[in-house]
């Protein structure tokens, strides 16, 4: 099934956005430079939690993704009229409470195009999905408490509507099982196959495996967690969590460590790539020095191997990067601080478009009938447009 297109200019809906220049300005600019790939790897483990996660399946039973998407609860809108960026294609907005909430905050996204490719329409489990990862605080100004995902319908064969998902760690016995809360910052994220894919920021990649989405009872207070009493388990008040299976650890013999802002699926060379949120100078809560992009590729398996070397790095010169894509040996990065999407292909000239502010992370989407697009999100609260643009428009061809 081709892309969902509901939502033409015609249809958009009145609002405020971040305006940004309706066509893109080009401008040469610094290419980046290759490092030594064999400097960084990953190891992975699948089957961290198996016991503790087959024990909680048996206890609570699973719920695939398309009961989970029959029971999609909130209602996506229209993007608002006054949105505009070069190429838009196509695009939605959160509830109203979802868009303004100060303690959640979108970050990563994906599709069903990643997991699938444009097999069987891009469909999975019968439903074409956009997936985007968030973080939660402690109130406003609080401390960083959770992670979640959303799975939102985009085939106009079911309702406007999604479902969130509270992401969870196993913890306790085959015996006891458990789990709790993830805190992390849920940067980027990729699904290719079954897994998803999701960057924890210092450390590498948390795995989940879609297939084992847990039913949990909805009841308790908001700020209840795990097991209860007898079969009982609260999610702070949500009906789906999604255990973590396994996590991909990252490690680099360069003497310093990967920060992993976010990542995407490249399905051309079966591979997740990743990058770095960094600043010349001056931050505090980031490092000061050159980000980094690194390639890691999947195994023939579809997944990674217990060891993976990196297949391609490369040093960047653009800062404050919150998003990354790669496809056909084709690079995008988007620059929140600086407003720019950056495009650059090997052995030719960087290209610099002007681009959306709050930009978070970039998710490649194949298509055998029409364009393909770039899909992209912005974060702050009121503005939180997740939209669609041509890739061709942003040096892609």
């Amino acid at each position: 099934m081709s892309l969902h297109r509901r939502f033409t200019y015609a249809a958009l809906a009145a609002g405020v956005a971040v305006g940004v220049l309706a066509t893109p300005s080009a401008a040469a600019a610094a290419a980046p430079a290759t490092l030594p790939a064999g400097q960084y790897t990953l190891t992975a483990n699948y089957n961290q939690f198996d016991a503790v996660n087959s024990a909680l399946v048996s206890t609570l039973g699973t719920a695939a993704v398309h009961t989970v998407m029959e029971n999609a609860n909130h209602d996506r809108t229209a993007l608002p009229s006054s949105f505009s960026v070069a190429g838009l294609s196509t695009g939605f907005r959160f509830d109203s409470g979802d868009n303004s909430d100060c303690t959640n905050y979108p970050q990563g996204i994906t599709t069903s195009r990643d997991a699938v490719g444009t097999a069987n329409g891009g469909n999975y489990d019968g439903h074409q999905l956009v997936a985007v990862s968030w973080y939660s605080k402690d109130g406003c100004d609080g401390d960083q408490s959770r992670s979640r995902i959303t799975l939102v319908d985009w085939d106009a064969d079911y309702p406007n509507a999604y479902r969130k998902i509270l992401l969870v760690e196993p913890t306790g016995t085959a015996d006891a099982p458990d789990f709790k809360d993830i805190p992390i910052h849920a940067g980027g994220m990729s699904w290719y196959g079954d897994y998803l894919y999701v960057a924890d920021t210092g450390k590498g990649m948390r795995v989940f495996d879609m297939r084992k989405i847990l039913k949990t009872n909805s009841g308790g207070t908001a700020d209840q967690i795990g097991h209860q009493s007898g079969t009982t388990y609260y999610a702070h008040n949500y009906a789906y969590v999604l255990p973590q299976v396994g996590t991909i650890a990252s490690k680099t013999t360069s003497g310093t460590n990967l920060a992993w802002s976010s990542i995407s699926l490249d399905r051309v060379s079966k591979s997740i790539v990743m990058t770095e949120y960094t600043c010349p100078s001056g931050c505090t809560d980031y490092p000061n020095r050159a980000p980094r992009a690194i390639r890691y590729p999947f195994a023939s398996t579809g997944t990674f191997a217990a060891t993976t070397t990196a297949s391609q790095a490369l040093q960047l010169p653009w800062y404050k990067l919150n998003g990354v894509a790669s496809h056909n040996g084709r690079w995008w990065f988007n620059s929140s601080g600086s407003k720019q999407l950056y495009y650059w292909k090997p052995a030719a000239a960087a290209q610099t478009f002007s681009w959306v502010g709050s930009g978070e992370s970039l998710s490649y989407w194949e298509d055998d009938t029409s364009a393909d697009l770039l899909w992209s999100l912005q974060e702050g609260a009121g503005n939180r447009n997740v939209f669609a643009v041509t890739q061709a428009t942003y040096g892609g061809g």
